[in-house]
């Protein structure tokens, strides 16, 4: 039997429930689902719009515990869904939103920039590849994954987010092709990626 998801509050609109959130170093929003009356959500989409002197909110705070976890939504990249829940309730209908990094969604590919989320039980090498694979300028083969992730790990530019909260984890993919491109040559010219899976493996 599954376990109870855990839900958070937001402390600057207590009615909003979390079960998710991932931001990076900086505390900037990546991913966000939360719970809550229609009213609710509407207010917090709209106040995320506002500017301060219009009672706008630039940051809100995640309640965990003890701890306020700050978070920075930018605005201009961020895209929400929502979908109607639990229709009828003894507290009307809920909703459930999501919020998210644009980049989360689909790569920045003129950057060579990407986030993905993740379910924390996921094996996250065969989940990230296909995204590698579409973000990367460089052609790549589906076998040179092992390889290829190792190399990205090691330059940092495939890292887990720190800080996630509920069933999420969250990664960002940051390509240096100016690095990337001769690491690779040296690889080939080496024989450890090859156009034969067979032969590599």
């Amino acid at each position: 039997m599954p376990s109870p998801t855990q839900l958070f509050q937001i402390e600057e609109l207590p009615d909003l429930y979390v079960d998710a959130c991932a931001c990076d170093e900086q505390r900037n929003l990546v991913f966000l689902s939360a719970w809550g009356r229609d009213t609710a959500l509407q207010e917090f989409l709209a106040r995320l719009t506002l500017g301060r002197e219009e009672n706008g909110i630039d940051q809100f705070h995640v309640i965990v515990g003890d701890r306020r976890l700050p978070v920075f939504p930018n605005q201009d990249l961020l895209e929400k869904r929502t979908t109607r829940q639990f229709r009828g309730t003894l507290f009307g209908s809920l909703l459930h939103l999501w919020l998210f990094d644009r980049r989360a969604s689909a790569p920045d590919r003129a950057n060579h920039f990407a986030f993905a989320l993740l379910q924390r039980d996921e094996a996250p090498h065969q989940r990230l590849w296909p995204l590698v694979m579409e973000t990367c300028p460089l052609p790549l083969l589906q076998h040179w994954r092992e390889p290829v992730m190792e190399v990205l790990a090691q330059n940092q530019m495939l890292t887990a987010l720190p800080g996630a909260i509920g069933d999420v984890c969250a990664w960002r993919l940051a390509l240096q092709v100016d690095v990337l491109e001769p690491t690779l040559g040296e690889l080939i010219r080496e024989g450890h990626l090859t156009t034969d899976a067979q032969a590599q493996a």
